[in-house]
């Protein structure tokens, strides 16, 4: 069934008044929204009618959600909104000079549907629950994967190609099943330190508790009480990371906590992060951050 997007975006404030420019691109199964927003402005509202992928590019924007305190909103950030979801924004910071750019890809109900069926058809969860998607605001930090996706994604939405809705479906179905790996690491995350329910959450906390020691996926499998081959697959099916890839990324996140908040020699803060050599920390660091632990610690 095609994807009606004519009925997709609503606005209590005419956000049109305050956009310099806006692109629509609309496929099968999606919509893309791209905007610049060229004027400071406050509670802003705006609604889709399908669940919705919000991602920063550049500025920064304040989104009301049901919360109505707010959270700050930067690039390289997502938030996910269910259908119908009305979002109130404020720009504090947008200028001609600057623009507060963003975008907002909308994917039908049917579409994400089948994807989670054919999910639970072909790759059970180890939990033996189902693959859903969420129906909560789920505000996060992208992951190389989720970033790497949406470039595509909006390069092929402009691309005058006429295969491109065949390679966005791809794309967009890569998509949802990483966003859903996405929710189930954030929710398994937050629930550590109340209850170790599942094996892989009591791993996610243990490996967070120990990040300054040696940790092997052999290690890891002997406490999950799996194999290691069945260990790494079922950890990269649920969470969409490899085990080194997630204690890679925890690191990294430690260490830029540590830099923003403390004095401490950047070489320490390796070590406090499981880091033996300088060297390794400094080329890990750069590839997950674009830059060095010192220009971290000066951007502040």
């Amino acid at each position: 069934m095609p994807f009606s997007h004519s009925q997709s975006l609503e606005s209590g404030r005419k956000l049109e008044t305050l956009v310099e420019n806006r692109t629509r691109y609309a496929l099968e199964h999606s919509e893309l929204n791209l905007f610049e927003t060229h004027e400071q402005a406050d509670r802003v509202q705006l609604r889709f009618a399908e669940p919705t992928l919000a991602s920063m590019i550049m500025g920064k924007k304040v989104m009301h959600l049901r919360d109505e305190k707010g959270f700050d909103f930067y690039p390289g950030e997502s938030v996910i909104l269910p259908a119908d979801e009305l979002m109130c924004i404020d720009f504090p910071e947008a200028s001609h000079q600057r623009p507060t750019k963003c975008l907002a890809l909308t994917l039908s109900e049917d579409f994400i549907q089948e994807v989670c069926h054919s999910l639970n058809q072909h790759q059970q969860r180890l939990d033996g629950g189902e693959w859903l998607f969420t129906r909560d605001n789920f505000h996060f930090t992208n992951d190389r994967a989720v970033h790497q996706i949406v470039n595509r994604l909006i390069f092929l939405f402009a691309e005058n190609h006429p295969s491109k809705d065949l390679f966005a479906d791809m794309m967009l179905r890569e998509l949802v099943i990483r966003l859903m790996q996405t929710d189930i690491r954030y929710s398994m995350e937050k629930g550590v330190k109340e209850t170790s329910g599942s094996r892989l959450q009591f791993i996610l906390g243990y490996i967070r508790q120990h990040l300054d020691e040696d940790l092997s996926v052999e290690d890891l499998s002997q406490k999950a009480y799996m194999s290691t081959s069945h260990f790494h697959r079922s950890f990269k099916s649920e969470l969409g990371l490899s085990p080194v890839e997630y204690i890679h990324q925890e690191r990294i996140s430690k260490a830029c906590q540590l830099l923003r908040s403390t004095e401490l020699p950047i070489r320490e803060i390796g070590l406090r992060c499981g880091f033996n050599h300088l060297s390794y920390f400094n080329r890990l660091f750069k590839r997950y951050t674009k830059c060095t632990p010192g220009a971290y610690r000066k951007k502040g």
